[in-house]
């Protein structure tokens, strides 16, 4: 059995696409997945699974909660390695600096630089960005709410294609603990 996160896309946020965390439980149990914990309120689960299918995991979960709930919600299936792997590969001081201050946007395929070559970066330091593998790490001191980085990296010109969604610094960590991981 291998240990997955779920990462799913915008839900309960401002009262739309509410989905309860108990019933996403419900839900990953009823598709016949073991071990199923939840963490915040914003669309993060983990669970076991006999498949080694991620994509398949995350197909199968977004049909079930378009079932359930009748409306379409993005998932991202990561296992506990990768996600570890992501959280050891941080180009960022993550020990020196706030949780708030440091985020991962995971992505479903790879992305490369030439995405975001449009965006003058250093028109936006102190805040910067780093990719990584299916990931984006985006150091913004001043936190996510008023980054004008975080605002330019999520314009659909940008992001065109790609199903994205983002955690802080200290989720990513809480993921990697609870799928396994050493965070």
């Amino acid at each position: 059995m291998t240990m997955y996160a779920a990462l799913l896309r915008g839900i309960n946020v401002s009262g739309h696409k509410k989905i309860p965390m108990a019933e996403l439980r419900t839900l990953l149990t009823e598709l016949g997945h073991g071990d199923v914990r939840t963490h915040l309120q914003s669309g993060n689960a983990v669970f076991s699974s006999a498949s080694d299918d991620q994509n398949t995991l995350a197909a199968e979960l977004e049909r079930a909660i378009a079932q359930r709930f009748g409306f379409d919600v993005p998932c991202l299936v990561r296992d506990g390695g990768y996600l570890a792997a992501v959280a050891d590969a941080c180009p960022f001081p993550a020990a020196e600096l706030q949780a708030r201050e440091l985020h991962v946007t995971y992505f479903d395929q790879p992305v490369d630089a030439a995405r975001f070559a449009p965006l003058n970066a250093a028109a936006f330091l102190p805040e910067e960005f780093r990719l990584g593998e299916r990931v984006l790490y985006l150091h913004a001191p001043g936190g996510l709410g008023g980054s004008k980085l975080a605002a330019a990296l999520s314009r659909p010109t940008l992001i065109k294609g790609l199903v994205a969604t983002s955690r802080n610094w200290n989720t990513v960590t809480k993921l990697v603990e609870m799928t396994g991981g050493t965070a």
